[in-house]
């Protein structure tokens, strides 16, 4: 075991990089697939929502399945359909084959909680947490390399070539997961049923509630269609709580969730995961803007990309410095210390944001605080929970930052949308105001974690020094 045990966190990592690269393409192609696919900017966008729909379907899911005895398997299985994903959106011709490959494309959501549930498994106990910090941040670190990928492809290339190396990339995961994760099911792993009933109510649930918050703009927040998914989002979620509560083996146990620091880790997840999205999408649609709109930075594609980058080298610095960092303080005053740079860089994006330099600037903050946040929430899970749970509670905290970030994303596309110049583009005090309601709410999480922690739920300290390969 101690060979495996030396190659297998820096190859989790990697697979699971790469997968969160392949979850990056899409953004800055919104316009590109309209054009060379033939269909309206509001069509093209489904490239986004149907990604993300599949992504909280399959996270809970492949969580669950990730606490049995198959976790090799169901990591293989899941890269090679993210690879069947990615060769047809790059050899589509019709914008319905496309989206086919997107929606496979989807499972890359699910790959951090099952390489987490590996680690937990395999990896010496020394190791545990710095591998699980490491996996946790490698969203973010995701996030930074693919939108320069993206922007770099685009800008030289036909879009196909960003699937084909986004194809690349899950190849080079398979060869290295199949060569490096222990061979056969983990007989350690409990062989429970599996709760079919919970995750069609868990999916059916969460795919209208983000359906009703990616589409409300496009419907109208007042549209029967769009009230109609919110409620059928709201019976169809409290049928699944009552359902999980009452059978022996639920998909999420919710009783756990109950823990003080598991809560405390899902409601950071959910409300950073919200102002994750809106500075991303305000600040990459702010590099992209005409010069003309008075806050635009004017910047082609191919550099448009590269704000992102900021954000990968801060997140990945974070998890480093939290190997200092835990040695002297707990994992949950961790959490009002990254929400409070991530205020901070909200707060900076809002009162300087006219100079490439700021933008920067603002991004590697973002990264930094988000960075050092999603490494303590899956440390807090995990000494949290038992081992059989530990797939699922990590997954739902997997599931609040996906919905976080699409609750951020349509709060700042309403309020563009209502905030539009003659010119097609978002006025600058709709850019200001998407930007203040991202730091306030910022204040509001890092508010809600300093009274928690000054009341003395903090907890005892970590189990360890968390840091990054």
């Amino acid at each position: 075991m101690r060979e495996p045990g030396r190659r297998l966190l820096p190859s989790l990592v990697y697979a699971a990089l790469s997968t969160a690269i392949v979850s990056s393409l899409g953004m800055l192609l919104v316009p590109t697939i309209s054009r060379e696919l033939v269909v309206p900017i509001g069509t093209a966008q489904w490239m986004l929502t149907v990604n993300l729909l599949v992504g909280a379907v399959a996270t809970p899911v492949m969580g669950r399945l990730s606490d049995g005895p198959h976790k090799k398997a169901l990591l293989i299985g899941a890269l090679v359909v993210i690879l069947a994903g990615s060769v047809i959106a790059a050899t589509a011709t019709d914008f319905t084959v496309f989206l086919v490959g997107r929606a496979l494309q989807g499972l890359t959501y699910g790959i951090v909680p099952v390489t987490i549930a590996l680690a937990r498994r395999y990896l010496p106990k020394e190791q545990t947490a710095r591998g699980i910090s490491s996996l946790s941040v490698t969203v973010a670190t995701g996030i930074g390399i693919g939108y320069p990928l993206t922007g770099i492809i685009a800008g030289v290339a036909d879009y196909e070539w960003a699937f084909w190396f986004a194809a690349l990339f899950v190849v080079t995961a398979i060869v290295v997961v199949l060569v490096v994760v222990p061979r056969g099911p983990d007989r350690e792993a409990p062989r429970t049923g599996f709760d079919v009933p919970g995750a069609l109510l868990l999916a059916a649930g969460l795919g209208s509630l983000l359906l009703a918050v990616s589409e409300g703009p496009t419907w109208g927040w007042g549209s029967p269609t769009t009230i109609g998914c919110f409620v059928a989002a709201a019976v169809l979620l409290a049928l699944w709580v009552v359902v999980e509560l009452r059978v022996a083996h639920p998909l999420i146990n919710l009783r756990v969730l109950r823990n003080p620091e598991v809560l405390l880790a899902n409601a950071t997840g959910f409300g950073l995961g919200t102002a994750m999205y809106m500075g991303l999408s305000i600040g990459s649609l702010i590099a992209q803007a005409p010069a003309e709109t008075g806050y635009g930075i004017a910047l082609p594609v191919f550099w448009a990309g590269f704000v992102m980058f900021p954000l990968s080298v801060g997140s990945f610095l974070a998890n480093r410095l939290t190997h200092v960092i835990t040695r002297r303080i707990r994992m949950t005053t961790l959490l009002p210390l990254g929400a409070a740079v991530v205020t901070a860089s909200m707060i900076l994006l809002l009162i300087a944001h006219d100079e490439l330099w700021e933008i920067l600037a603002g991004m590697f903050l973002f990264g930094v605080g988000i960075g050092s946040t999603y490494a303590a929430m899956p440390g807090l899970i995990a000494r949290s929970v038992a081992i059989a749970e530990l797939g699922s509670a990590v997954s739902f905290n997997q599931v609040l930052r996906t919905v976080g970030g699409s609750f951020g994303s349509a709060i700042s596309g309403a309020v563009l949308a209502a905030h539009m110049a003659t010119d097609g583009h978002p006025t600058g005090s709709g850019i200001e105001f998407a930007l203040a309601l991202g730091a306030a709410g910022c204040a509001a999480v890092l508010i809600a974690l300093v009274a928690d922690h000054l009341r003395g739920r903090g907890g005892v300290a970590g189990p360890g020094p968390i840091s990054s390969v």
